[in-house]
């Protein structure tokens, strides 16, 4: 019989590994990244994310080494895109973020088509928590992570690397690593700052 884990200590190390978690920009990640076993169990707590229909309304696309070179270009392509008068400079910065992290994904969301029963909001809902899962798997793990998007990813040479269908959507990648420089914490909000309690009717 299994037996159950103290609710009391369980909770107060779920509770440190939570506000533990801290974003360390991707340059400040270092290797080595999570070894095979690690990234599996990394991975594996997504799939603990709520998912109303079992859609499963989200998908990680790994960037191995040898695919950061592709990255890149389509980093320096997008922005090209957005401005033909970029300079070498510019390119040269929007391709060396595809190599910052020892470990790097894709978050892909499946937003559905209009008129479906889980609407896309619900299905970002589940994304976001799948993700937040990853992190703090990773921060247990302790590993540094971080969330980055941009004006890339919704340009055309991100989704043409990605194989991105038309109902899909890129909505971060996720860099993890050592971290090799200090984390810089930020001020939590205090609770009342954004709960409120639904005044009864009359």
């Amino acid at each position: 019989m299994t037996q159950q884990p103290d609710t009391a200590v369980s909770g107060e190390w779920a509770e440190a590994l939570i506000h533990g978690r801290r974003t360390v920009l991707p340059k400040r990640l270092a290797a080595p990244g999570p070894d095979p076993m690690q990234l599996q169990r990394i991975l594996g707590a997504a799939a603990a994310a709520p998912d109303h229909g079992e859609l499963l309304p989200w998908r990680f696309v790994l960037v191995p080494e040898p695919a950061r070179g592709a990255l890149a270009e389509a980093f320096a392509q997008a922005l090209r895109e957005r401005d033909a008068q970029a300079s070498g400079e510019q390119l040269a910065q929007a391709r060396e973020k595809a190599f910052r992290a020892p470990l790097l994904l894709l978050a892909v969301a499946d937003l559905g088509e209009g008129g479906e029963a889980i609407p896309a909001t619900e299905r970002l809902v589940s994304a976001g928590c799948a993700i937040q899962n990853m992190l703090l798997m990773a921060t247990a793990l302790g590993f540094g992570s971080a969330l980055t998007s941009g004006k890339a990813m919704d340009s055309g040479p991100l989704r043409a690397l990605f194989s991105l269908r038309a109902q899909e959507r890129a909505l971060c990648f996720v860099s993890i690593g050592t971290i090799a420089g200090p984390k810089r914490g930020r001020t939590r909000p205090a609770v009342d700052a954004y709960v409120r309690v639904l005044e009864a009717g009359p």
